[in-house]
């Protein structure tokens, strides 16, 4: 597998996610011209950011904004986001140097769905805790106002993720865009990890080969580490949408399926070990300034559902029960 060429190298650590706490913000755009672009090239828009800096100053960013997804632009009242930030107009504020990263919005103007939101973005904060090859995310309070009139619409939780440039020349590799990796592509270490990962939130809804919801970036070393990302789908959220593959031998997504290479069974055992030694940071994330932000039943229910997977690894016989049967050959 040969590496494609890497692209212009990005700043790696914007400001915006140098914190964890929940960010208020107007975000200010013709909000009935962005719900009817369904269209996969749809076009950019004119739109602004305006928050309030640490001295109590306002300050306003310009940007663009385009619709993205597929299945969300059909099933939702308000689009996913790709945002643009250029011209140095940023420079200076919270959102300088983000480039073109993702906002994951509320889809539905309902709790439930602001819930699924919140959830998702503790998944990708999760896997913060366990690797530096996963992408950064910060939660953002968005009051949605249309631009014609200043009126609010909404105000929801949403979170920005970090650019995969950013990701990748964090990681000091470049990002490796060809289909087609197998097990003996990747390092075996972090991919063991992000198996782990994946059956410990449940989630199926990735396939390195056709790089589905993952990004592999090329060390420079040649190695190549996978980095998941697009957790919504997964059963510890469970969402009302949420279905699996047909194709899979599971019926709903509370049904772990573990999916990770046969090949790599021999870097499990430090993945678990990991899982086990990072447990109480991952319950730390539901107590935090984030975590609050979900309801209690929320917060029992997730670490329940962990709990389960914790007893799947707990012994030699139930890893090979509960997750090497299925092991991908």
């Amino acid at each position: 597998m040969a590496d494609t060429q890497a692209g212009p190298r990005k700043p790696p650590n914007p400001r915006l996610f140098r914190s964890e706490e929940p960010l208020s913000v107007t975000l200010s755009l013709n909000l009935r011209q962005i719900k009817r672009d369904k269209n996969a090239d749809s076009p950019w828009r004119d739109a602004t950011i305006r928050y309030v800096d640490a001295n109590g100053k306002p300050v306003e960013v310009p940007l663009r904004v385009r619709t993205r997804g597929v299945w969300r632009l059909n099933h939702c009242d308000f689009p996913p986001l790709r945002l643009r930030f250029g011209d140095k107009k940023a420079d200076g504020t919270l959102f300088a140097n983000l480039e073109r990263p993702k906002l994951v919005t509320y889809c539905r103007n309902a709790d439930n769905y602001e819930s699924y939101v919140l959830q998702e973005a503790q998944l990708y904060r999760i896997l913060r805790v366990l690797t530096d090859a996963s992408f950064k995310v910060r939660v953002l309070r968005i009051a949605y106002a249309d631009s014609a009139s200043g009126k609010v619409e909404t105000t929801r939780y949403s979170f920005i993720i970090e650019d995969p440039d950013h990701l990748a020349e964090r990681l000091g590799g470049k990002i490796f865009d060809r289909q087609g990796a197998t097990s003996d592509d990747l390092m075996p270490g972090p991919t063991a990890l992000m198996h782990t990962y994946l059956y410990f939130i449940a989630n199926t809804d990735i396939a390195v080969r056709t790089l589905h919801n993952v990004e592999i970036i090329t060390l420079p070393d040649g190695q190549n580490v996978p980095v998941p990302y697009d957790f919504d789908m997964s059963g510890v959220i469970n969402a009302a949408y949420a279905g699996v593959d047909p194709k899979l031998p599971i019926k709903n997504v509370r049904i772990r399926l573990f999916r990770g290479f046969c090949a790599h069974e021999p870097a499990y055992a430090t993945a678990f070990d990991l899982f086990r030694e990072r447990r109480a940071a991952i319950e730390a994330l539901y107590t935090d300034a984030v975590g609050q932000l979900l309801s209690p039943a929320t917060v029992r229910s997730t670490l329940k559902y962990f709990g389960e997977f914790y007893e799947d690894i707990a012994t030699p016989e139930s890893v090979r029960k509960r997750l090497f049967a299925d092991c991908v050959k």
